[in-house]
């Protein structure tokens, strides 16, 4: 009896290490891509990549994806970029997020010349993609990117998998209650 007890006492405290080292690691990382996502280390970028978001039925910009834009628009006018690639897809209001993300551009006086349009930057990836192909085209060898700060930290990875590793990032001074939903998302799309 006595060794089935002992048994069992270890096996219970294997899960609790267990579920004790899973909670460390996912709270660690949360904290980790919330510090880097906040973090603005002031660079300069030949190029920054604003990924798209929600266009609201009428058209107008999501107050997300508005505040998004303001930090392109602020590095452009700051100098820290010469050119903006704004990234989205068709979304489900009939928007070319891309399209709309250019629009408010050219609304706040960025030359034409200065904007490249990705209407088929549906998720991280696919824009990440079709950012690197414009590589040559462009000849850009820095980027900064813009989105949510619990966004930047994937998107960066997912550049420097791609061999791409002069990436920085800047997030906009803008939060909401869905952050915390968004938040633990990115943990389990970080690793899936």
């Amino acid at each position: 009896m006595g060794a089935i007890s002992n048994c069992m006492k270890n096996k219970k405290r294997l899960v609790k290490y267990f579920f004790s080292i899973l909670a460390i690691w996912f709270l660690g990382h949360l904290i980790y891509i919330t510090i880097d996502g906040l973090t603005d280390k002031n660079n300069h970028a030949d190029i920054a990549v604003i990924l798209g978001n929600k266009v609201n039925e009428d058209g107008t910009l999501s107050e997300r994806l508005e505040k998004r834009m303001e930090c392109g628009l602020l590095l452009y006018r700051a100098g820290r970029v010469k050119k903006i690639l704004v990234s989205g897809g068709l979304g489900k209001e009939g928007f070319y997020e891309g399209d709309k993300m250019k629009a408010y551009l050219l609304k706040n006086q960025v030359p034409d010349s200065c904007i490249i349009v990705d209407n088929y930057g549906n998720n991280t990836l696919a824009t990440v993609t079709n950012t690197l192909k414009l590589r040559d085209s462009l000849n850009f060898e820095s980027i900064i990117v813009v989105s949510q700060y619990y966004h930047l930290t994937r998107t960066k990875m997912l550049f420097k998998k791609q061999h791409f590793i002069n990436v920085s990032s800047v997030s906009p001074n803008y939060f909401e209650l869905r952050d915390l939903y968004s938040l633990c998302r990115e943990f389990f799309a970080y690793y899936f």
